[in-house]
């Protein structure tokens, strides 16, 4: 990461004017290659020489790295593969091996995670980023240029597997030797089956005390059909047998399919966003070749840029003078918008054009939340930030939004929970951004009946997104909710519990089977509206954490909804309203008034919190006033002089009774 002189010399004049009470006497910069160092000198150590207080490095474009010939490496010596797998199965575990048997990087007890470079995966301890790295690997005489991208294992971060393994040829299919195989395993390989890539079943952790790599190499027979021979038993923290991994990866991965005599054309995978360099685009070259300085054209806009620095990741950005077919690097061309840079766009020679590839197929957006600034006046730098970060996070959909209490804002769309958490955190961390999020939704569909209301939204089957867009009943012939077939793999220990939990979640069961003696797999047809918020949590409890859960998209299907509203004192709150099952209708609306009451603070008046649907109130709590005894000074006499002292107070807080709502969604 770049850091700027400027910035620099704040943070150390800073630090020593206000920890060391030094009076600072002149900077001076000296320039060595790249590296740039700051010294100070005192007033009172005029002839002392100076001496260092902080070193950066600029890793993107140091030239004393060691420059690499890139034509060195044919196609046929070159593969290109993702590590695939449930979550917290080791998958950054065995990349870290990798990179260390290859020399990537050094071998020292720190390399944990390596690949994962954002601080909200540090924290967290999962991988939300797929992230490249080029390794150089001699087998049997000759260097094979390995190209290896590490991706996420959760659920919400499919999307960035499925755009990872368009760039490969094969993968390493990660199962845990105490675990097994997990709900989300065999959504990847599914994913790279239907690819037609290679896949290589790698059984991991074997080190452990509970470890049963012949039971997980049955479960791999039985589910994959692939032969237990051809699994790979590994320890990716001990080091055990990683390097028969490379070994198998150089014999069964086959190389591109391409052809460096061809004009050049790259496919755009991934990209992300330098406040100096611009867009730093990751692409996969799939025919010819690319040098610096070379004028290349975005398929996408049209536009035509320079090639400034291109390069391969190892780990950090190496700068090479071009990329073959074949390989994977990055490439800056000075582009300077967010919007010039898009994922799935294709690259190609300003004087040798060619014909755009397909891309990606888009993300489809399974949760949607609103977003505003708590201040409206940071709303056009929190505007860049979400743009940037959607730059790099391309499974995001932004479209802009109002709201009469929180002002302007965005509706945006996630793949789940924790990807909008993780999406919420990056904003705070990585852009200083405070935000408010409103409540989640899913989309729901309806068909219009009446001819109005068909030229009013201009189709006759509308997406809703948003509550306060619910049309009334009286306009539509149905309405629609979306539903996700579910995968639950548990132990059986755990099958009563876990089939009356879905049961109450409205979901319909389609299949249960068994993947070995104690292990069962459960499928049932979920709406998504049931299981977005808490069902993985609670699942969880049930089976102990043993459970496992993944789940994919099934379409609509047509529903009894029903849009609730949550009034204040009578008084309707657009951002608390909610669209719901009416076979569920009271639960939810008394869930959110016991919430709403444990959230909102006590004033001088009573606060009346009410669930309703159209003018039918279905639940309510109350919020008691504070109260002051207004009759203590009174003993006895007259009760007409009580009645005017409760009168009197009455009024008051009468005057009182209006609230204005700004708070956070608690709900």
């Amino acid at each position: 990461m770049q850091i700027s002189i400027n910035n620099l010399k704040v943070c150390v004049l800073f630090s020593v004017r206000q920890f060391l009470d030094f009076r600072t006497f002149k900077v001076i910069q000296r320039k060595q290659g790249y590296s740039t160092y700051t010294v100070v000198r005192h007033r009172w150590m005029k002839n002392v020489s100076f001496f260092n207080i902080y070193c950066s490095k600029d890793f993107s474009s140091q030239s004393e790295k060691v420059n690499i010939d890139m034509s060195k490496y044919p196609v046929e010596n070159v593969r290109n593969f993702s590590i695939i797998a449930h979550i917290d199965h080791g998958k950054s575990t065995l990349a870290d091996r990798l990179l260390e048997l290859t020399g990537a990087i050094s071998k020292t007890e720190c390399n944990k995670q390596v690949l994962d470079k954002l601080q909200v995966e540090r924290e967290r301890g999962i991988t939300v980023k797929a992230q490249t790295a080029s390794l150089f690997y001699r087998h049997e005489g000759q260097t094979y240029l390995l190209n290896l991208i590490d991706t996420p294992g959760h659920v919400d971060f499919s999307y960035e597997v499925s755009r990872s393994i368009s760039a490969c040829q094969g993968v390493l299919l990660v199962v845990d030797a105490n675990q097994g195989i997990q709900a989300q395993t065999i959504a990847n390989f599914f994913l790279a089956f239907e690819a037609q890539l290679t896949i290589i079943p790698v059984i991991n952790k074997i080190d452990l005390k509970n470890a049963d790599p012949e039971r997980v190499e049955k479960q791999i027979e039985k589910v994959f059909d692939i032969p237990k021979e051809e699994c790979i038993k590994i320890s990716a923290k001990m080091g055990t047998n990683v390097d028969k991994v490379l070994q198998e990866v150089v014999r069964r991965i086959p190389p591109p399919n391409v052809n460096v005599e061809d004009p050049f054309k790259a496919l755009v995978f991934d990209s992300t966003f330098d406040h100096y360099r611009g867009v730093i685009a990751n692409i996969a070259l799939f025919g010819g070749q690319v040098h610096k300085g070379d004028r290349i054209v975005s398929a996408h806009l049209g536009k035509t840029y320079d090639v400034n620095e291109i390069g391969i990741l190892r780990p950090e950005e190496h700068p090479t003078e071009s990329l073959y077919a074949g390989q994977v690097g990055y490439i800056i061309a000075g582009m300077k918008e967010v919007k010039e840079a898009q994922i799935g766009d294709t690259l190609f020679l300003q004087k040798h054009p060619v014909e755009p590839m397909p891309g990606f197929r888009s993300a489809k957006p399974m949760v949607f939340a609103g977003m505003y600034p708590v201040d409206q006046s940071e709303y056009s730098s929190l505007k860049s930030a979400v743009e940037k970060l959607t730059l790099n996070d391309s499974s995001v959909t932004v479209n802009r939004d109002s709201s009469p209490a929180l002002g302007a804002g965005w509706r945006l769309g996630f793949l789940g929970l924790l990807h909008l958490d993780v999406f919420n955190q990056r904003l705070e961390q990585e852009y200083d951004a405070s935000v408010i999020v409103t409540a989640p939704t899913v989309p729901y569909k309806a068909l219009l009946s009446s001819t109005k209301s068909i030229k009013e939204y201009g189709s006759e089957d509308i997406t809703i997104v948003n509550p306060s867009h619910f049309p009334d009943r009286s306009q539509v012939l149905n309405y629609f909710e979306p539903v996700v077939i579910g995968t639950i793999i548990t132990p059986d220990d755990y099958i009563g519990k876990i089939i009356t939990l879905c049961l109450n979640r409205r979901a319909v069961q389609k299949k249960l089977v068994y993947i070995d003696d104690h292990r069962v797999m459960m499928k049932y047809l979920f709406p998504l509206n049931e299981i977005v918020v808490d069902f993985y949590d609670q699942l969880k409890s049930l089976s102990s954490g043993y459970a496992s859960f993944d789940y994919e998209d099934a379409g609509y299907q047509p529903a009894d909804l029903i849009k609730m509203d949550i009034l204040l004192n009578g008084k309707p709150v657009e951002e608390l309203a909610t669209i719901a099952h009416k076979q569920k209708a009271y639960t939810v609306g008394k869930t959110m008034c016991e919430r709403l009451k444990n959230s909102i603070p006590r004033q001088l008046f009573e606060i009346a919190i009410q669930a309703a649907i159209g003018n039918k109130v279905i639940a309510r709590e109350t919020i008691k006033a504070y109260r002051k005894n207004v009759l203590a000074k009174c003993y006895g006499g007259d009760i007409t002089r009580k009645m005017k002292l409760l009168k009197k107070q009455a009024e008051g807080k009468k005057k009182m009774r209006k609230i204005v709502l700004h708070m956070k969604m608690m709900v």
